[in-house]
């Protein structure tokens, strides 16, 4: 799923969608339990120069019986980028003693 933020740029007329290919568009490129789970991601991300946001925070934090996940989203055109960050968070080995 993506969502679309309006442009706000002088080359975007009013009222006219963005493109596929614009920065404008968020993809979401992982999904975790907690807020602050997800906020770690999006702090790696940032520190690796990719703007992102957690999303679904509030509703994650509800002990309901269908929890809800948070969201990590970056612009599509950062997103495969960000994902192999995220892979390799997963790849490497965490630290036992």
């Amino acid at each position: 799923m993506t969502q679309s933020i309006p442009p706000e740029g002088p080359d975007q007329p009013s009222g006219t969608m963005p493109s596929p290919d614009d920065d404008a568009t968020l993809v979401t490129v992982a999904e975790r339990p907690t807020e602050p789970a997800a906020t770690v991601l999006v702090s790696i991300l940032s520190d690796a120069g990719i703007r992102a946001v957690a999303v679904g925070g509030f509703t994650a934090g509800f002990a309901a019986e269908a929890p809800g996940w948070v969201q990590v989203k970056t612009f599509e055109r950062d997103a495969d980028k960000a994902r192999e960050i995220i892979a390799q968070i997963k790849a490497e080995p965490h630290d036992s003693e």
